[in-house]
């Protein structure tokens, strides 16, 4: 028997993922929306195929996309589930969250669950990788997706939050030249996150400050408070030592350095390469709404 939840899909192009999320889904969810950013391959199809509810909406960022999804597809289910296409649940979590939802009291609108992540075919479960808590469960009402350009999170707008042991498991699939690319355009979203913290020229979505303590929200202080005040490239060679030797990522083997070091130091070098660009581009102009203009025009974003 299906649970009282509804699962949201963002998707674009993802007929390589799209069937095995939704077949993690089937039978434990009562109903699946895909929102959809206009694709060009058969995701519409598989979508169909397997009985999900299909949307389409122009794209702008994950967050703008994901409350959108929250906003227009007419969900009356109790709860909601928040998992991407190049996800699946696996079975002892679909049997921990039947069990947490019969158990809950009132109070309790949201449920945190563990992200697996998975490179190259294995799981990288050390350098700070795992366990990670990710709220992806919630009372329908009770929360929403923060508006930011990276690093959005879920937040509870009222009630508490429990944790559950099961994972979601993050597999990509797609080739590494794809996977590259996906953190380049992540690159430009993280410089513009990073650089409003110095020119305020965009509005901050600061929800998770009114969250109780938490490891999403330890992570965004750190990122802020810390982080984003070391000089640029420093940074990300401190982080990837932390994670490589303090975290021991060097137990994930030859695959674990080439995730540790893409990730946690060539992407971030990356943001930091962008951001001198951008600087370059900004010059002396700190008008706020000047600033937003030239990195606009820059960047080709909707900021």
């Amino acid at each position: 028997m299906s649970l009282d939840i509804t699962a949201i899909i963002l998707t674009y192009n993802e007929s390589l993922h799209l069937r095995r999320c939704i077949e993690s889904l089937q039978g434990f969810v009562s109903r699946i929306v895909v929102v959809d950013s206009y694709s060009s391959d058969d995701t519409q199809q598989i979508a169909n195929y397997f009985g999900a509810d299909f949307y389409q909406n122009a794209w702008i960022n994950y967050a703008a996309q994901f409350q959108w999804g929250l906003d227009n597809t007419g969900i009356d289910t109790d709860w909601i589930l928040r998992i991407d296409a190049d996800e699946y649940i696996e079975e002892d979590l679909k049997h921990e969250i039947a069990s947490a939802l019969t158990q809950a009291n009132t109070d309790v609108c949201g449920f945190f669950m563990r992200r697996k992540y998975v490179f190259l075919g294995q799981w990288i479960s050390h350098g700070a990788m795992y366990p990670i808590d990710v709220l992806r469960l919630w009372r329908r009402g009770t929360g929403r997706i923060e508006q930011r350009w990276m690093d959005e999170h879920i937040v509870l707008e009222r009630g508490t939050s429990e944790h559950l042991r099961g994972n979601i498991v993050d597999d990509n699939l797609n080739s590494v030249s794809w996977w590259v690319n996906k953190h380049n355009g992540y690159a430009t979203r993280e410089m513009l996150d990073l650089l409003n913290l110095k020119y305020g020229f965009m509005a901050t979505d600061n929800a998770m400050h009114s969250q109780t303590a938490g490891q999403a929200k330890l992570k965004r202080w750190l990122k802020t408070a810390v982080y984003a005040r070391l000089p640029y490239f420093i940074r990300p060679i401190l982080y990837f030592f932390y994670r490589y030797f303090f975290k021991l990522g060097f137990l994930d083997g030859t695959k674990g350095f080439a995730f540790h070091f893409m990730q946690g130091c060539w992407y971030r070098c990356l943001v930091d390469l962008k951001m001198l660009e951008a600087e370059r581009w900004i010059g002396q102009e700190r008008d706020p709404e000047a600033i937003k203009a030239i990195l606009k025009a820059k960047t080709g974003l909707n900021i």
